[in-house]
């Protein structure tokens, strides 16, 4: 088959300072790179060390926080060189590779780097890292920087590192790495004119709609950007966008054409959003904040801010996540507006008083390191065991809370990743080697050993997959009914209801008709399929049964899968309640109680008398109108006791301070307490 014929790269500002980039990374083996947005540094630093040699002796790995960024720029690249994906140019992200040993230029995700250096610490294999889009301030882009901060000291002569990003605090970085250079690369940035609301609107997404269809009407030709908080948000809006504009008087206005841009779209549509417009039509893209910086859009003139942003926020102190819709920083409200400004002279609506801009945003986002769960950072620390990481070697940009910390570790402890001194332990060793949740990790470990693996990947899959698996959650008849028609987890639960699913799917051969007949999405139940043969092939190696379908098909089932769940058990450990005495409300187990529920979408059953199961586990604890256990089991009693004992012997002060153990731990905390 040959190669796309190249299409050249684009003349953006960052080739103009080509020498100087060069100059700066053969000097030094770390550089910070400031570029403003359309200054090209996503698809072309990679470029020009590449033709610059840089090449010969490895690979050019480019992180991206995003999976959909990753894909996309790497698409944008191979085009520009005129080469297949997979071949010079290739990307990886959780569950997919599209590279080869041909590959020079890699877009991987932060995460994907991260697993890679649990196998080659030194990451011998690139010459270059470029650390993109790191003013995000992903979880495991601040781990890549700690990381990157001990590799240079031991690869200071064959690897350089360039730390990149639009908006970030480029001193801070610099001082970070013992004040390394840091350049600044001007972006093709038009004049972009704000305006904004007298006041906040009670309805953004009406408000938003309401502002589009004005610019469609009054506006000079230009497509429009218009940011939403969630793909629920966006689908919304897109509905309503069509309806609106289906209705408008024939004639008064250009064509229109509606798309959504999120991280979960496929890529057959996210084509659509960044081919040109059609002749004599005006394009309306609905996006989240994966529009701010990791992708750019050409041909947007207008942007519409509502002001928002979905963020997960983790309460470790309870246990619980929650999905807010929280205000925007000052910086993201900038990089919104210059997406306006790429082409030519823009506009940008924004839909909240100009006094809430300027004294009521955040300066910049709060890193992820502060808002989530650490237990899978932590026990990735942890799997290194790198002697020469000690208390004054190992450090984050800002370091996470104590909480957080000790809350890793107690989980860690509970489903036996580390010991009661804080070492980590064989299991924890092969956990790390997953890309699983540490709790799907230890239930796959724990089916391999209780003959239940294939089941248990299958469960694993699903989940991780975090698709949505139903299509529609619609409330008419026609689809309550095909939901009734699904297997029902034989009362035993949620985990158990999605692993008879997918073994019903295989039973119909993965026929997508018999997803559309039950209501489930395809494409879902398709990703899930990958994730499992993913999955399937990494455990193979410690793998003591068979892990594919097939051999599953004919044989006697378990009625009540009770080595499933008894693996499932013991997986989450950490995440256990105990049902109330005199109603079916919950309580979590351990060192945080809580008052729970369990959620209203569960299949979990009663015994005859109504009453639930004594003890279950679930998958996470969400805030919404009150605090709920989503995907839920059933346990037995007795698998419950080893977990309790675990509890009894829980000393925080063991897992934290012990000597010859856990030097990453005591590191953070001794920044947090300076």
């Amino acid at each position: 088959m040959p190669s796309p014929s190249p299409s050249g790269p684009p003349v953006l500002p960052i080739s103009e300072h080509e020498d100087e980039i060069v100059a700066a990374v053969e000097a030094n083996p770390v550089i910070v790179v400031i570029g403003e947005t359309g200054s090209g540094k996503s698809t072309q630093l990679s470029q020009i060390l590449h033709r610059r040699g840089y090449t010969r002796r490895g690979a050019i790995a480019v992180t991206q926080p995003r999976r959909v960024a990753a894909v996309s720029v790497s698409r944008r690249v191979a085009q520009e060189l005129g080469v297949s994906i997979g071949e010079e140019v290739g990307y990886a992200i959780r569950f997919e590779d599209r590279t080869s040993e041909k590959t020079k230029i890699k877009y991987l995700t932060d995460g994907v780097l991260l697993r890679e250096s649990l196998s080659n610490p030194e990451l011998k294999q690139y010459s270059v890292i470029i650390l993109d889009e790191a003013h995000e301030r992903s979880l495991n882009t601040d781990i890549l920087l700690g990381l990157m901060k001990r590799l240079i000291k031991h690869r200071a002569s064959d690897l350089k590192v360039l730390i990149t990003s639009a908006t970030l605090d480029g001193l801070k970085v610099s001082n970070f790495f013992s004040g390394c250079p840091v350049l600044n690369i001007p972006g093709t940035i038009f004049p972009v004119e704000k305006f904004y609301s007298t006041d906040r609107p009670t309805n953004y997404i009406e408000s938003s709609l309401r502002t589009a269809i004005d610019i469609h009407v009054k506006e000079a030709p230009g497509d429009v950007l218009i940011f939403m908080t969630g793909k629920d948000d966006i689908d919304k809006m897109v509905s309503k966008l069509e309806e609106r504009i289906q209705n408008l008087e024939e004639g008064s206005c250009m064509d229109a054409l509606v798309l959504p841009l999120h991280g979960s779209l496929p890529p057959e549509q996210q084509v659509r959003v960044f081919s040109p417009a059609p002749p004599n039509c005006r394009r309306f893209i609905v996006a989240t904040n994966v529009a701010e910086t990791s992708l750019t859009v050409d041909g947007v003139v207008f942007v519409v801010d509502c002001g928002y942003v979905k963020q997960r926020q983790y309460n470790p102190s309870t246990g619980m996540y929650s999905l807010d819709v929280v205000e925007i920083s000052r910086v993201q409200a900038d990089q919104r507006a210059g997406r306006a400004g790429r082409t030519r002279p823009g506009k940008c609506y924004r839909l909240y008083p100009s006094s809430i801009y300027q004294k009521e945003f955040l300066e910049a986002t709060v890193p992820e390191i502060q808002r989530t769960s650490l237990a899978g950072s932590v026990l990735y620390l942890k799997s290194l065991n790198l002697p020469d990481i000690d208390i004054l070697k190992f450090d984050f940009l800002d370091p996470p809370s104590r909480e957080s910390l000790e809350d890793a570790l107690r989980q860690l402890y509970l489903i036996d990743a580390i010991d009661e001194s804080g070492q980590i332990t064989d299991v924890g060793r092969l956990m790390a080697e997953l890309p699983l949740d540490p709790s799907l990790s230890r239930t796959l470990i724990e089916a391999n050993e209780l003959g239940c693996l294939s089941q248990a990947l299958t469960v694993a899959a699903v989940l991780s997959a975090e698709i949505t698996l139903r299509q529609t959650r619609s409330k008419d008849m026609e689809g309550k009914r095909k939901r009734q028609e699904l297997p029902d987890g034989s009362g035993w639960g949620d985990h158990v209801q999605l692993l008879q699913i997918f073994e019903s799917w295989d039973q119909a051969d993965y026929d997508p008709r018999w997803c559309s007949d039950h209501d489930l999405q395809v494409r879902g139940m398709k990703f899930s399929k990958d994730v499992r043969n993913q999955l399937s092939q990494i455990i193979q190696k410690i793998a003591k049964g068979p892990t594919d379908l097939q051999a599953r098909r004919g044989r006697k089932s378990d009625p009540e899968y009770r080595k499933l769940r008894r693996a499932l058990c013991v997986g989450y450990g950490n995440q256990l309640a105990e049902r109330m005495i005199h109603h079916n409300g919950y309580h979590t187990v351990g060192y945080r109680t809580q008052l729970v529920q369990v959620h209203p979408s569960s299949v979990l059953e009663g015994d005859e008398y109504g009453k639930l199961p004594v003890y279950v586990v679930y998958h996470e604890l969400i805030n919404t109108t009150r605090p709920f256990m989503r995907n839920v089991c059933g346990v037995e009693q007795t698998w419950v006791k080893p977990i309790l004992k675990k509890l009894e012997k829980l000393n925080i002060n063991k897992l934290r301070y012990e000597s010859h153990v856990s030097e990453m731990v005591i590191i953070l905390v001794s920044l947090i307490q300076c």
